[in-house]
């Protein structure tokens, strides 16, 4: 997030002595009674708080009958935010309509595959191809943006609420319609179609497009191309109302940042965000930490995806927690010092901004026992003084700002894959796209490689190792682009079941993996994945490792086996495989390695390329952001004992000063600039 991607307010720019790193949080003073706010901006401005997000859920207290609008209290209330240099990251409200409009007009409604429609009394309870939500929607948006366009506290708009999180797919007859047309401008002949869908299959050959639905529940498969189609039109329909409520800002306030928080947390499957990304002046994520031993593992990836999306360019966290959430089956509060480990991360790898869901921790409603920034226990509470804390540290990072995370190693990342290969009717129905992209990322990061996980789409001519964990979908050029890059000199790492299907879910003729047969230099005739209890053993770079859930038996053509298998149907045949390509070299990794074997595989590949681990092992974390003039090395220490590593440089957290050896504490977290003038 660079200087002109958010608009801060002078008043801000004075009160940190230059422009801060963004902290706050989703401020909803709607909920409370006016007496409470003037605590609030008191308690903001002693947290360090710069930016609140308002407005999100507003639109019912807004415009509270068809034709009535109340906007007084978001005036006094963006006054007092001015009055006490506090920015406004003001949300166009949209993200749910209010009960008037869903009940004058029940077609808004959205409706699930099983044709149930969604109830109003939830959130977010709007189809996207509903024409009437459109219309009153934009309508609230121009609203906005004439009457606030010109406020002094505005720093940011914030469209809507995470698009594609809760209503990302709707199947009812508004659906439908738009769904041929957009077939329609897609295909261009009803016979195009059927030739794309393979409708020959199952007797689905269609002869009108008014015969075409959405795939709602059947009794077998559905047609994977049919809803591989939806899943795209789906993002392009929530896209098409970004991109509506942005026209309506650009037009009105054209110089005010526009983003929207996108869902990069364990949601289900998200919108093909990678398309979004040029729609927006910044990218914006939500994060919510999974309850798990290795979940600041899981957060990284969330980040590094983040700033995949964002090219490189730093992003804001527009959402997190500060200890527990409110939705889960067992929602257990943070560890001491896990908020701050967690913020640190985000930071780390390229944030430069750290917001909270929410201020003050409501007392009624659906989240009422979501964690905030301020607790239910006011401000003589443990959490409230960690929140103080945090803000008086992340305004000593302020000179990060606009730095870039060093990463030279790329993980290939693809929505539309993930979509297509967690479908019904495929060799092992139980495999998981995310889980594996997960793993490799985490064995990565136990290996101290820091990854931008980015779009197969993205340029990969500055990595030196390029990671495709099942990338099942793709296109010929997106294939083409990873062939160069190893024969550029990069390392290509592959799985199993990646280049499988083209862009319209058809298998890719002649044998696997498809579309990196020929950079792999091998081919696999059948799939072979192991039911259980199966297992067999492989032994190589790998060392000797057990194998369940995925094997398959490998023929080289002109690749080398790397990993031999010692027992089953297939000993003594290829498991993994390395072919030299150009300057570069390009691994298949055709089993499900374990995690084990996987980071003695990476350990290998890595020494080869002399990519020196940027940590010593175990729980210590460690990321640079480089600026034109230092290195900025973000150490987090996830361990319960102290951890060293060698380095030299000033902690901007506490002034201490390092030479030769940097020291992080237990559960602890430094950020040492380093000169790199000095280095040289």
């Amino acid at each position: 997030m660079t200087a002109e991607w958010i608009r801060w307010p002078a008043g801000v720019v004075a009160r940190f002595g230059g422009r801060p790193v963004a902290f706050g949080g989703d401020y909803n003073p709607e909920q409370w009674d006016e007496s409470v706010w003037d605590e609030d901006v008191r308690l903001m401005r002693q947290a360090g708080v710069n930016l609140v997000t308002v407005g999100v859920f507003a639109w019912s207290t807004l415009q509270p009958a068809p034709g009535r609008w109340d906007f007084g209290w978001l005036d006094r209330l963006l006054d007092l935010l001015h009055a006490n240099d506090i920015a406004a990251d003001l949300a166009t409200a949209t993200a749910s309509p209010p009960p008037w409009l869903t009940t004058r007009h029940p077609d808004v409604l959205p409706v699930d595959r099983h044709g149930r429609t969604m109830a109003q009394g939830g959130r977010q309870a709007w189809s996207p191809s509903s024409t009437v939500y459109r219309e009153h929607s934009l309508a609230l948006v121009e609203k906005l943006a004439h009457r606030y366009g010109e406020h002094p506290a505005l720093a940011l708009w914030h469209v809507s609420n995470e698009l594609g999180g809760h209503n990302s797919r709707c199947y009812g007859d508004q659906s439908a319609k738009a769904f041929r047309a957009w077939l329609k401008e897609r295909y261009g002949s009803v016979h195009e179609l059927n030739a794309a869908w393979t409708t020959a299959a199952w007797s689905q050959t269609y002869s009108d497009w008014e015969e075409i639905q959405p795939p709602r529940l059947t009794y077998t498969d559905s047609n994977p191309t049919q809803v591989l189609d939806f899943d795209r039109f789906s993002s392009h329909q929530l896209r098409e109302q970004l991109r509506a409520e942005i026209a309506v800002l650009r037009r009105v306030t054209p110089d005010v940042p526009i983003t929207t928080n996108m869902v990069l947390f364990d949601a289900g499957k998200n919108m093909d965000y990678s398309s979004w990304a040029a729609d927006l002046d910044l990218i914006a994520s939500d994060h919510y930490l999974r309850p798990a031993p290795d979940a600041h593992v899981e957060l990284a990836f969330s980040a590094d995806r983040a700033r995949g999306l964002s090219e490189g360019e730093p992003w804001l966290l527009m959402e997190t927690a500060t200890g527990a959430t409110s939705w889960r089956p067992v929602n257990p509060a943070k560890r001491r010092g896990e908020l701050r480990r967690n913020v640190f991360t985000h930071l780390a790898r390229g944030a430069d901004g750290i917001c909270f869901f929410q201020w003050r921790a409501a007392r009624a409603g659906a989240e009422r026992f979501h964690s905030a920034m301020l607790p239910h226990a006011g401000p003589d509470s443990r959490m409230f003084r960690e929140v103080t804390a945090l803000g008086a540290e992340l305004a000593s990072c302020a000179e990060v700002l606009g730095s870039r995370v060093v990463a030279d190693c790329a993980l290939l990342f693809s929505e539309e894959s993930w979509w297509a290969a967690e479908r019904e009717g495929h060799p092992h129905n139980g495999l998981s796209y995310m889980e594996c992209a997960l793993g490799w990322h985490r064995s990565l990061w136990e290996a101290g490689v820091t990854a931008d996980v980015v779009p197969p789409t993205a340029d990969l001519s500055s990595y030196r190792l390029i990671v495709v964990p099942m990338l099942y979908l793709l296109s010929d050029r997106d294939a083409a682009a990873v062939a160069a890059a190893a024969h550029a000199g990069a390392t290509v790492i592959v799985t199993y079941f990646s280049g499988i299907v083209d862009p319209l879910d058809r298998v890719r003729l002649g044998g696997y993996p498809g579309a990196f047969r020929e950079l792999l230099g091998v081919r696999v005739e059948e799939f072979a994945p192991l039911p259980e209890p199966d297992s067999v053993e492989i032994d190589g770079v790998t060392g000797r490792a057990r194998i369940s859930t995925w094997h398959e038996e490998i023929d080289l053509t002109d690749a080398v086996a790397e990993a031999r298998y010692l027992d089953g149907d297939f000993a003594g045949a290829p498991a993994i495989t390395r072919a030299a390509r150009g300057a570069g070299h390009a691994w298949y990794v055709g089993v499900d390695l374990p995690a084990a074997a996987r980071a003695r595989l990476l350990e290998t590949i890595t020494r080869r390329l002399a990519m020196p681990a940027a940590r010593p092992g175990g729980r210590l974390e460690a990321v640079t952001r480089r600026s034109a003039g230092h290195d900025y090395v973000f150490l987090v220490n996830h361990g319960d004992t102290d951890t060293s590593v060698p380095g030299s440089g000033t902690d901007l957290l506490d002034g201490s000063v390092h030479d030769g050896k940097i020291t992080v504490p237990a559960g602890g977290v430094r950020v040492v600039r380093t000169d790199r003038d000095a280095d040289r």
